[in-house]
C-alpha cells in the first residue's frame, strides 16, 4: 500500500473518531448542533481567509509578470 493511502486512511478515521466523538458526548441534541455549526462556520471562514490570501498573492505575481513584459518590451523597443 502507498504511503497516501496509509495517511489518507489515518486522517479518515481521525475525522470519523471526531464527529462520533461529538455525536456520542453527554451534550442535548441542541448543544450538539451547535457545537457543530460554529465548526462549521469557523472552518468556512478559515477556507475564506485562505482563499482570499491566495487570489491577493496570485493577483500580485500577475500583476508584477505583466510589468516585467511590459518593461522587457520597452527595453527592446528603445534599442
Amino acid at each position: 500500500m502507498s504511503n497516501g493511502k496509509i495517511i489518507l486512511g489515518v486522517l479518515a478515521g481521525v475525522v470519523a473518531g471526531a464527529i462520533l466523538g461529538i455525536l456520542f458526548a453527554p451534550d442535548k441534541g441542541c448543544e450538539t448542533r451547535k457545537k457543530i455549526a460554529k465548526k462549521g462556520a469557523d472552518v468556512a471562514d478559515d477556507l475564506k481567509n485562505k482563499m482570499n490570501d491566495f487570489v491577493t498573492e496570485l493577483t500580485d505575481k500577475f500583476e508584477a509578470a505583466i510589468q516585467g513584459v511590459k518593461e522587457s518590451g520597452d527595453s527592446k523597443g528603445n534599442k
